[in-house]
């Protein structure tokens, strides 16, 4: 079982940077795939991105593609998220969850949110133009 605790969201101007960090209390960390996703007020929470257990494996959402960069270190039981060119619409709370339906050593890079559990309580980031 992993628990998980996000941090390093806060308020930036368009343009800026902010790295988040997830962490795991968790054992097995090393044992999944690890996700960021965000929600918006009034959206659905979407995925952001993803790594594989070995961070062999990336996936990106389309809007955030060639800005942001995911990452984990499993010695230190964390995942990152690394927000670069950031714009008023990457406002959200920003949340990170283990992938708990594929293998994990498939590989795999999920993009369905269903697959993924252990939710994190969120971080704030806000985007002033």
């Amino acid at each position: 079982q992993v628990q998980l605790v996000e941090s390093g969201g806060g308020l930036v101007q368009a343009g800026g940077s902010l790295r988040l960090s997830c962490a795991s209390s968790g054992r097995t960390f090393s044992s999944y795939a690890m996700g960021w996703f965000r929600q918006a007020p009034g959206k659905e929470r979407e995925v952001v991105a993803v790594i594989s257990w070995n961070a062999g494996r990336t996936y990106y959402a389309d809007s955030v593609k060639g800005r942001f960069t995911i990452s984990r270190d499993n010695a230190k039981n964390t995942v990152y998220l690394q927000m670069n060119s950031l714009k008023p619409e990457d406002t959200a709370v920003y949340y990170c969850a283990a992938d708990k339906t594929n293998p994990f050593y498939s590989g795999s890079v999920s993009r369905h949110i269903g697959d993924f559990g252990s939710w994190g309580q969120g971080t704030q980031v806000t985007v002033s133009s």
